[in-house]
């Protein structure tokens, strides 16, 4: 049985953007999850459109509220919540349809106790990845501070909507939102957390789309006076933290970096620039699918189906790890067949041109996930690319998986299980067990074919 999620999002005069973001929330691909719309006292329509979504989808929950602040309202939220993990998003932003799915496998898979992604800031119609942490392993509590501190007011770290928190640890420890602050009061509320948890992991997929709105605490109307009082008590906070996180030692050896937190703009904190760094234009971040393109009978539709279905988890898997699309179908192609005998076999296999074949190799050989040795088992080394390609005519050079692309190709096996789950969806068990079979016996048969013709 798949575990419930809470998801919740505080509604304030949200009516140009609220659709967008509550509809991302009801295509999710995991379907276990409760929608809890808080509205905070709107004067717009956001009130009617809640209770509308809610007249269509029993997983809504819609309550409307006096104007206490998002705080307060957020706070409210958690005392209504159902479920075993907490998801936050805010009302003017929006997630990708595997955002739920994504962060709940990787607390489950990893058994811990705070999962952080990467996501995607929005400014216009450009946008561009944001992230911090690349390994990809559960950290201690210590660890997972040690990256936290080395930037301090990112918003990576500081914000609720890039993370899944479970919601057992937030009431054994009555962990609430402080309604009496308007600025780092959701990063509070993750030292809170973080102190109480004790294993993180960071999951590299950006799963969200932030929309940079909010000002600074002057445009907000708060003298400087104030706002800089509430920074010093905000950073005592910090300062505690590190001092309850590391022994004294430890402490002093990054004080002064704990000190930098007081004086270190956040690097988001103020409207990004356009185009951003790095950036590229909404739209073209995902693979795009559509149902007329995919729609029809035939052969030729099942083949493309499946295969942009296969390209479509292959994007996941890709961003995940940091490589390229035209990587990841190296590896793929080689987890599948085990090793293949030459670059212009691979290449035939991976449906690849030889050019970007032999690029994505070189990138993988400098990864070391990837080897290509002769037929003697000799490691080549310092050849040219017109060596490379005169050895690979005489099909004499072998190209494997090095022990190190163990990590991929277990994120290959978990793509094949989902897309299996997806393909057996709605389908009994003696139906899967069926099917399996009589694709297991067409796929003999089509090999048979083909070996008897060459």
């Amino acid at each position: 049985m798949e575990r419930l999620v809470s998801i919740i999002v505080p509604v304030y005069n949200a009516e140009p953007y609220l659709r967008r973001c509550v509809d991302s929330i009801l295509v999710q691909d995991y379907p276990n999850f409760e929608l809890i719309l808080m509205d905070d006292g709107s004067t717009d329509g956001s009130g009617e459109i809640c209770d509308a979504y809610a007249g269509r989808d029993e997983r809504v929950r819609v309550v409307h509220k006096e104007n206490t602040g998002v705080s307060d309202t957020r706070n409210q939220a958690l005392e209504l919540a159902q479920g075993d993990y907490i998801q936050f998003l805010d009302s003017d932003d929006w997630a990708v349809p595997e955002a739920t799915r994504l962060l709940v496998q990787a607390m489950e898979k990893n058994d811990c106790d705070m999962v952080i992604s990467d996501f995607y800031r929005v400014a216009g119609e450009r946008l561009a990845r944001k992230g911090d942490i690349e390994e990809a392993r559960v950290l201690t509590r210590q660890e997972f501070a040690a990256c936290m501190v080395e930037n301090p007011a990112d918003f990576y770290y500081g914000v609720l909507w890039n993370k899944l928190y479970k919601r057992q640890i937030i009431e054994d420890h009555q962990i609430r939102m402080d309604a009496t602050i308007s600025w780092c009061e959701d990063f509070l509320f993750n030292l809170e957390y973080i102190r109480h948890a004790s294993s993180f992991y960071a999951l590299q997929v950006p799963i969200y789309y932030y929309v940079k709105r909010k000002g600074s605490l002057v445009s907000q109307g708060m003298s400087i006076t104030n706002a800089m009082r509430m920074k010093i008590n905000i950073f005592d906070y910090y300062n505690e933290f590190y001092k309850d996180v590391y022994d004294h030692e430890d402490y002093a050896d990054i004080r002064l970096q704990v000190y930098s937190f007081f004086w270190a703009a956040a690097k988001d904190g103020g409207v990004p620039p356009a185009p951003l760094p790095g950036s590229r234009k909404l739209g073209e971040e995902r693979m795009q699918i559509k149902r007329k393109q995919v729609e029809g009978d035939g052969v030729i539709m099942d083949q493309y189906r499946s295969r942009q279905l296969l390209d479509y988890q292959m994007e996941l898997s890709a961003k995940k790890n940091r490589l390229t699309a035209d990587e990841t179908k190296v590896l793929f192609t080689l987890y599948q067949c085990g090793e293949a005998e030459g670059m212009r076999r691979l290449a035939e296999v991976s449906d690849l041109p030889l050019p970007r074949l032999f690029l994505a190799l070189q990138k993988l050989e400098r990864k070391k996930l990837v080897e290509m040795s002769d037929e003697k088992g000799t490691k080549k080394a310092n050849r040219s690319r017109t060596e490379e390609r005169r050895e690979d005519r005489k099909e004499k050079n072998r190209i494997f998986l090095r022990p190190e692309a163990g990590p991929v190709c277990e994120e290959f096996r978990l793509m094949q299980e989902e897309l299996k789950e997806i393909c057996f969806a709605g389908f009994t068990e003696e139906e899967k067990r069926a099917g399996e079979e009589l694709l297991r016996r067409l796929n003999e048969n089509m090999i048979r074919f083909m070996v008897k013709e060459a």
